[in-house]
């Protein structure tokens, strides 16, 4: 029986031919721990660092994680998932889910700091104006 947001036996039989092929050389951690371990971080929203160790270190879970985001496996995967349980006939296009979340926030969050900024004026527009004091510069007093 698969531990909380694990991947059952039947979920991983699915998941498998989907998943990159391995590359010859370095042997690769297994996709099933790693997807497990991935699995479990985004369902907890815990730190990478406090992976539970049977996943295996949490760099290698992950980099590879990252990895496979920017290679855009993830998207991939979905959507091949996606295009199965529609063929199966187990997607109803009908329904729709609207996420009700509410979040309140103070009255004061609503925006940045007040005001608007003031323009500042350039070194060189600066140069070209006329001083905006009117006392006359001081000489050095040498005694």
């Amino acid at each position: 029986m698969p531990k909380r947001h694990e991947l059952s036996d039947a979920q991983w039989t699915r998941l498998q031919p989907l998943l990159p092929s391995r590359n010859p050389g370095r042997p690769r951690v297994d996709d099933r721990h790693i997807l497990n371990g991935i699995l479990w971080k985004l369902a907890t929203g815990a730190p990478w660092r406090d992976l539970p160790e049977r996943y295996g270190p949490w760099q290698t879970v992950y980099t590879r994680f990252w990895r496979w985001t920017r290679a855009r496996i993830w998207d991939r995967l979905f959507a091949t998932i996606q295009q199965q349980a529609d063929a199966a006939g187990q997607i109803d296009w009908e329904l729709h889910f609207v996420d009700g979340t509410v979040i309140r926030a103070h009255q004061h969050a609503a925006g940045a700091k007040g005001g608007t900024k003031r323009r500042r004026r350039s070194g060189a527009a600066r140069a070209a104006s006329r001083p905006r004091s009117t006392s006359a510069p001081r000489a050095a007093a040498s005694r």
